[in-house]
């Protein structure tokens, strides 16, 4: 078993449940994370849209848990694999990068917002690069 893609599994897994928690307990959730005031408010107006697109983002997350736990032979061998995984270890690392460049024009969010979220990408995207690196050729 893969350490390091034990563990990007779980991470992805913890921030899908952390996406949960924005659509189970609302705008203040929504806010905390820096979705942005526009997702807090439609939130607590009853809206379905936060809803909708944090559903889609906790969707791609389990998806990309599940990928990483079958790389790292903890569940069953999914297909596509060394493809999902090149894909997502590239998201992950295109969106860390991405966020620097945002900070200065923050689209709603804080500048702090892209910072952290932008390391958090980062890290996942090194997490999963070293672990896909490792278990490579058993895939």
């Amino acid at each position: 078993m893969n350490v390091f893609l034990i563990l990007a599994g779980t991470l992805s897994a913890v921030v899908a449940t952390l996406h949960l928690g924005c659509i189970y307990f609302g705008g203040s959730w929504y806010r905390f994370f820096g979705a942005g005031e526009q997702m807090a408010l439609l939130s607590e107006q009853g809206s379905i849209q936060p809803t909708l697109i944090t559903s889609v983002i906790v969707l791609f997350l389990s998806t990309w848990s599940l990928y990483a736990f079958s790389a790292a032979g903890v569940i069953f061998k999914l297909p596509f694999i060394r493809l999902a995984l090149v894909l997502i270890t590239f998201i992950y690392l295109a969106r860390g990068v991405a966020g620097f460049f945002l900070i200065n024009n923050p689209m709603g969010r804080s500048p702090e917002f892209w910072v952290w979220s932008s390391i958090i990408c980062l890290s996942f995207g090194i997490v999963h690069f070293v672990g896909l690196k490792q278990q490579w050729a058993s895939l």
